[in-house]
């Protein structure tokens, strides 16, 4: 069983897809209950299987976009 930060943080959790193939949920940690972990991320809300979670960490939040270089 992996350990979660509260709900309200970013995270990155890997998971397993039905086909088998791992996968990962970028972004805020909405809820994590025994069931089910649900991360809202680009890909909006993602509803995770407990038992399809192979790891998950805290992320730090993302780096403010740069600033967009004008020809001239």
């Amino acid at each position: 069983m992996v350990n979660l930060p509260a709900p309200g943080h970013r995270v990155v959790v890997r998971y397993l897809l039905p086909s088998g193939q791992a996968t990962d949920a970028l972004g805020e940690l909405l809820s994590a209950d025994d069931d089910t972990i649900v991360v809202d991320g680009v890909r909006g809300v993602e509803r995770i299987p407990r038992g399809a979670v192979i790891a998950a960490k805290e992320v730090p939040p993302p780096h403010a976009p740069r600033p967009r270089r004008t020809s001239g």
